[in-house]
């Protein structure tokens, strides 16, 4: 038990003894049943006499506090635990501006559903925890991986070069192991590029409807974020705004419509960022899942003018808990981006980084991608059909990712939402996008096979009903 007595004048050791004690009982640090230490121990602990401990155990047991049973020892009694001061105190501390949030509810927060349509959410069933096991282990062992320094801030160097491998054949991304730094996800790279590119009022262009965490991070650091309109091409390059610093964009696989940006568009778009000041983050989060046509090169593969930051994760790949993902940088922000890495939280876990590397290049992703890709195929077709057959709605495009969207022809989408959350079954509305588009958005990835159409049926018949 860790006890502090505050100083006290002579004579007043056993006062201070039960004032720390009792301080300690009734805000909760001294749990109900809890017993304490023998008094010589506490005493020598302390610094005081026995009889001060004795003395004080004495009259916290006078006055309920404690119990003492004869050969057993002194127990907390139960009493209840008061809220802490501070608790009831004015703070007098508050955020600057931007930060007056809170953390946005997780899927680990929220009982699993039944029909479980959640979007960005891989099946971790799917996964082959024993083979990330047994690599993770060989790398936590005394000796490998330099357990005794800290490592440096860009990744392990085997993780770097394997990225950049698995990159030139996964999605024709050709870089080197230099071009790779390593971070905790694509929202952790969004940051350190944020840190090092953007100033408070600097304009940010994001997709409408598009991804909100990352709307959220740039207003986080003071940005201006204007919301883009997004066609059957993708961006509409058209409607991007004057001045604008960073344009955040996801063309492969476009987040929440599910669309793939045209090749079109995509050069449209490379044309106009090469003539201004401005940097353009493509967010290539799940498309190494492809259930038809071959993905079109990616922005940064068709940049010539050095505009293109590229952004992935292995959250959608493997599995969140892994909590792994990569950016690629030009040459002159590469040393400010790693710099960025160093001043906030150092480095990555290296022995669960080279592990990682080691199941990319002894292929084991790339046979998990493939079997994992297999399964999520057969639901996205299952989805699709179910969804076709409903008159209400229209099924947008997607032949990759681990989701699908339909727009409503009529109608309100929320009152089904809702309806259908208090049914076990979890859709998202297309309206929680910024969009004031009606709509649903149907994750795929956590969802059991096996109850996919009894789960379809229950919509039907719910959209039927608010039709």
């Amino acid at each position: 038990m860790d006890l502090v007595i505050e100083a006290f004048p002579a004579g007043e050791k056993t006062v201070a003894v039960y004032r720390a004690l009792r301080a300690a009982i009734v805000d909760g640090r001294l749990p109900r049943g809890h017993r304490l230490p023998a008094t010589r121990t506490l005493a020598i602990d302390l610094g005081v006499s026995r009889g001060s401990v004795a003395t004080a155990y004495e009259r916290l047991v006078a006055e309920g506090y404690l119990t003492s049973r004869v050969g057993s020892g002194t127990f907390v009694a139960p009493v209840r635990a008061a809220k802490p001061s501070r608790a009831a105190a004015a703070d007098p501390l508050r955020p600057r501006r931007g930060w007056a949030i809170e953390p946005v509810p997780t899927s680990a927060n929220e009982a699993t559903p039944r029909y479980d349509f959640r979007t960005g959410i891989p099946d971790a069933r799917l996964f082959p925890f024993d083979t990330w096991r047994r690599l993770v282990a060989a790398e936590m062992r005394q000796g490998a991986n330099n357990p005794g320094v800290y490592a440096g801030p860009e990744g392990h160097p085997a993780l770097r070069a394997a990225i950049a491998r698995y990159l030139g054949y996964a999605r024709s991304v050709r870089v080197a192991a230099g071009d790779v730094v390593v971070t905790n996800g694509t929202q952790h790279a969004l940051d350190l590029v944020g840190r090092v590119l953007l100033r408070p009022g600097d304009v940010v262009a994001v997709e409408e409807p598009g991804y909100p965490p990352a709307r959220r991070l740039f207003e986080t650091l003071g940005c201006r974020v204007v919301g883009v309109p997004v066609d059957e091409e993708g961006l509409v390059v058209a409607a991007l705004p004057a001045g604008c610093r960073l344009v955040y964009a996801t063309p492969s696989h476009q987040f929440p419509l599910g669309r793939a940006m045209s090749l079109d568009r995509r050069r449209e778009l490379l044309d106009w960022a090469a003539r201004r000041p401005v940097a353009i983050v493509e967010d290539d989060y799940d498309s190494e899942f492809r259930f038809s046509a071959r993905p079109l090169e990616p922005l940064f593969s068709l940049d010539a003018a050095g505009r293109v930051i590229y952004a992935g994760t292995f959250s959608k790949s493997m599995i969140p808990a892994v909590r792994t993902g990569f950016v690629l940088v030009p040459p002159g922000l590469r040393a400010a981006v790693a710099a960025a890495r160093q001043v906030s939280d150092g480095y990555g876990s290296p022995p669960l980084q080279a592990a990682l590397a080691r199941f990319i290049d002894e292929g084991l992703l790339a046979r998990h991608v493939r079997r994992a890709g297999r399964e999520y195929g057969r639901r996205h077709e299952t989805i699709s059909r179910n969804i076709s057959e409903m008159s209400d709605l229209a099924l947008l495009p997607s032949a990759a990712g681990l989701h699908v969207t339909a727009l409503l022809r009529r109608g309100r989408a929320a009152p089904v939402v809702a309806e259908a959350a208090a049914n076990g079954l979890a859709v998202e509305d297309l309206g929680r996008y910024a969009t004031s588009q009606e709509g649903f958005v149907f994750g795929f990835g956590a969802v059991d096979p096996a109850l996919i159409g009894e789960g379809m049926a229950i919509f039907a018949g719910l959209l039927a009903r608010h039709a």
